[in-house]
């Protein structure tokens, strides 16, 4: 496993005892953590780009659990997060989960339990960066259609067929089919649904 593989547990309470005993735990299965005392802190580090998920207690000094997760949303950061809190409080927990939180545990929470949701957390995070990078595959791809290539994928996705598109664009069907053909190779589409599923990622961007 390269080391931008090896993934990294955040963690954020402000109880020193708290952070202690998780990253014993989270060592005692070979996971690697860093620990933070408020989110100011831990929004001032750099992530790196490694699987990582995030351990995060609700009451925080500053900004709170809920605040930072709606922060980290706000600036579109990934990265999953197990809520912990003192006080079990249904209305919040309700919230963070619609918010995207993995899960919602309650102090004192069982050992087996909180590895779990980190389990499940990093397993997320692995998906999260494989779909990122395909992201970026696709928008490289895309980069480098010129102007007129471009214009003939919009509508040839569209459900146009080649003499639409060449009639929508005042050209010839040769023409088209030249373009088509070459944003087919340029885009490594294998089918025109393939490129129509690669189309429909690049909206999300």
């Amino acid at each position: 496993m390269s080391a931008q593989d090896v993934p990294t547990v955040f963690i954020v309470d402000d109880d020193a005892d708290v952070r202690e005993s998780i990253q014993e735990l989270l060592e005692s299965v070979g996971l690697h953590s860093l620990c933070f005392g408020a989110a100011r802190e831990f929004l001032a580090v750099e992530r790196g780009s490694s699987p990582s998920c995030l351990i995060l207690d609700v009451r925080l000094p500053g900004i709170s659990g809920l605040e930072l997760q709606h922060e980290l949303k706000k600036g579109r950061i990934s990265i999953p997060i197990i809520f912990l809190t003192a006080h079990a409080d249904v209305p919040m927990s309700v919230k963070a989960m619609k918010s995207g939180a993995v899960e919602f545990l309650t102090k004192p929470f069982r050992p087996q339990d909180l590895l779990d949701a980190v389990q499940r957390s990093l397993t997320r995070s692995r998906l999260l960066r494989e779909k990122e990078r395909d992201l970026d595959e696709l928008r490289h791809r895309r980069d480098v259609l010129n102007i007129r290539e471009r214009e003939v994928m919009s509508l040839v996705v569209s459900g146009m067929l080649n003499k639409q598109v060449a009639a929508e664009l005042g050209t010839s069907e040769a023409t088209v089919k030249m373009y088509r053909s070459q944003v087919m190779k340029k885009m490594q589409a294998k089918s025109l649904p393939d490129l129509v599923r690669m189309a429909d990622k690049l909206k999300s961007l």
